[in-house]
């Protein structure tokens, strides 16, 4: 806990992704809640879908989770411990989806978690996951898919604005999921994007079809921000324009 303590008050500088070292793989360890998790998330076809032959990873998202109950429940210390056995042959990268996405679940009123716990929570795991070789990722939260006068509803605004702000004070190399995913939902409208939901009246989690399409989101948005991941990733151009234009994927 006192490690933790003075962890907290020390400036943080992370390496971004550019400094990764192009002759190895990726190992890709994702970190989140069911809107990462299988069976609901984009984290099983991100690792399906986009990462190259070479490159591999696991997908740890854990339904119902908050950046509390993630480490009280055992899943971050797996995560480290991927950490340290998957440095010594690749490049291990950990997309900690703030809402990934913890933010979904630290949002609710019974979560036992404020914001300010929230950013601390997710620096904490920044540090730790540099701590351990790998390199940190945050990804803002993914978009509930709700609409109201024929918009999304912005209702993630603050965990997306919190988890900006940790990665921008601690040089944490981040994406912006949440604005990339209203922006096309936005652009398709609800009629459209129901066919991405996992159950018919369900408006958050993705069906398995809806996880490949937003995972290639999530791919494309590391890939354009942090180039030197191309070598990694493996590209649907086809569905990338399809995305860039508004239209279903």
């Amino acid at each position: 806990m006192q490690v933790l303590a003075k962890l907290c008050l020390i400036p943080l500088a992370f390496a971004f992704p550019s400094q990764r070292r192009a002759d190895r793989p990726v190992y890709w360890l994702l970190a989140g809640d069911s809107t990462t998790a299988p069976k609901g998330g984009w984290g099983d076809g991100f690792l399906a879908t986009t990462v190259a032959p070479g490159s591999s990873g696991h997908n740890y998202g854990h339904s119902g989770a908050t950046t509390a109950s993630f480490r009280s429940g055992g899943d971050w210390a797996k995560v480290i411990a991927d950490i340290g056995t998957f440095k010594k042959d690749y490049e291990v990268y950990v997309t900690i989806q703030a809402i990934t996405l913890f933010g979904h679940n630290d949002q609710k009123s019974n979560s036992g978690v404020t914001l300010d716990q929230y950013k601390t929570n997710l620096q904490q795991f920044a540090a730790e996951s540099k701590s351990a070789g790998a390199t940190p990722i945050l990804v803002t939260p993914l978009t509930r898919r709700t609409f109201k006068d024929g918009k999304v509803v912005e209702n993630l605004a603050e965990q997306r604005n919190a988890t900006i702000s940790v990665a921008q004070a601690n040089s944490i190399g981040f994406i912006d999921l949440t604005l990339k995913s209203e922006n096309y939902v936005n652009a398709l409208g609800q009629s459209v994007v129901s066919r991405y939901n996992y159950q018919p009246e369900d408006w958050t989690h993705l069906n398995e079809w809806g996880g490949v399409v937003f995972a290639r989101i999530v791919s494309d948005l590391l890939v354009g921000k942090f180039p030197v991941l191309k070598a990694a990733t493996k590209a649907n151009e086809t569905m990338s324009a399809l995305i860039e234009a508004g239209k279903p994927a």
